[in-house]
């Protein structure tokens, strides 16, 4: 509703159904779910991710959790079987050796970029049991910390307006 309120005019697709996000849009966003239950269709689905590479070329693609995970190289699904996904960020993750990540977090952009200038505040949450395998070499997009205020480093990436991370941003701090 706020991005409506502002103005944005908001289309839909499915990755499952195989549906490209619309050509002429200027932003792209790949919510959270569970690319590892649907690894092989989504691999498969050659539309989406032939749609989703057209879309980086010309406008900002942005994805949290397992849109971040679908906009990577690969994902290794719990039955240690590996899936290419969109590879527009050096990322690989897995699910084969599930870790609990989970917390709220304190963000802030490493560098100027499609969220705005560097140093912009977010707050968000993490609630993801993938593995991080390869995340870059490439340009972190947030650097961290808990609920606390403990450093956790970097994470996420951005590769010009392709920007994503396992955050799912709940507003600006």
């Amino acid at each position: 509703e706020g991005w409506r309120a502002a103005g944005a005019e908001i289309g839909t697709f499915s990755p499952l159904a195989d549906e490209p996000p619309d050509a002429a849009a200027d932003a792209v966003y790949l919510p959270g779910g569970y690319p590892e239950l649907h690894a092989g269709l989504l691999a498969g689905n050659h539309r989406f991710l032939d749609g989703l590479r057209q879309a980086a070329e010309c406008a900002t693609v942005f994805g949290e959790c397992g849109g971040y995970m679908v906009m990577g190289e690969g994902l290794i699904d719990a039955d240690g079987a590996r899936h290419a996904m969109a590879g527009l960020l050096p990322l690989e993750t897995s699910f084969a050796a599930r870790r609990l990540h989970l917390g709220y977090r304190r963000a802030a952009l490493c560098s100027d970029g499609p969220l705005g200038p560097a140093g912009t505040p977010f707050r968000g949450h993490e609630f993801h049991f993938a593995l991080t395998l390869r995340e870059g070499p490439g340009e972190p997009l947030f650097r961290c910390e808990n609920a606390s205020g403990d450093a956790l480093g970097t994470t996420g990436l951005a590769s010009g307006r392709t920007i994503g991370s396992f955050i799912h941003l709940i507003d600006r701090a």
